[in-house]
């Protein structure tokens, strides 16, 4: 599914350029779940933003599906984001004036899918994350977990075949965290190649694989026993 040759990142920070990745690469088969840890400023979230299209390498060359995303033009990567990857983020990132349901219908209205057809869509998910008879509440009116839940049912709705997630549980409780946990695994059960970037061992004990990030670098790649 994925290729990356030699990713490198740099940023310009006044006279001084910042290598943020350097010489990172790495495959990922379709079917995949894996964990991307590392301490804070090792370049685990600048490498999410590179596979999700929503930042471009400085060198190197990135292979999503055999296609090369580091030529493509602004928007022929959001045509990528939308139509191939999902995203869960810590912060869920939801609408507060929208109830869940329209929250999981925001991808569908951008892409000009009418409303009968993005009911179609939207309620199963909700109700595939457990959020059933929540489908009217606003965020305001729901815990941080069934955030995290309307966030999944969110990203899934244009079914993509490749979901990244940004410390998806670093804002829950245990409990709740858990509940997520489960939930993605079940997605990469299903079939979703599923991508997490955490600090919490407890995520990375649930995942096939394991890639150390420090300083920019691949530490180890490992497959979880």
């Amino acid at each position: 599914m994925i290729e990356l040759v030699n990713i490198t990142k740099t940023y310009r920070m006044g006279s001084m350029d910042i290598t943020v990745l350097e010489d990172i690469s790495l495959t990922v088969q379709s079917g995949e779940l894996i964990a991307v840890m590392g301490p804070s400023g090792s370049g685990k979230s600048t490498l999410m933003n590179i596979l999700g299209c929503l930042d471009r390498p400085t060198g190197g060359v990135y292979y999503f599906e055999t296609r090369e995303i580091s030529t493509l033009t602004d928007d022929e990567l959001a045509a990528v984001r939308n139509a191939k990857i999902g995203f869960v983020f810590q912060t869920f990132n939801l609408l507060p004036r929208f109830s869940a349901l329209k929250n999981v219908e925001v991808p569908l209205i951008y892409a000009g899918i009418p409303n009968r057809l993005r009911r179609e869509r939207a309620v199963p998910l909700l109700e595939r994350v457990g959020l059933g008879t929540r489908m009217q509440h606003k965020p305001t009116e729901l815990s941080g977990g069934q955030q995290q839940r309307v966030a999944i049912a969110r990203a899934l709705v244009n079914n993509p075949p490749l979901l990244l997630a940004d410390e998806p549980t670093g804002n829950l409780d245990s409990r709740s965290g858990e509940e997520i946990l489960n939930i993605l695994t079940e997605l990469n059960r299903q079939g979703v190649t599923v991508i997490i970037v955490t600090h919490d061992p407890d995520v990375s004990a649930q995942c096939k694989r394991i890639i150390n990030l420090k300083d920019g670098r691949i530490l180890n790649d490992q497959v979880n026993p």
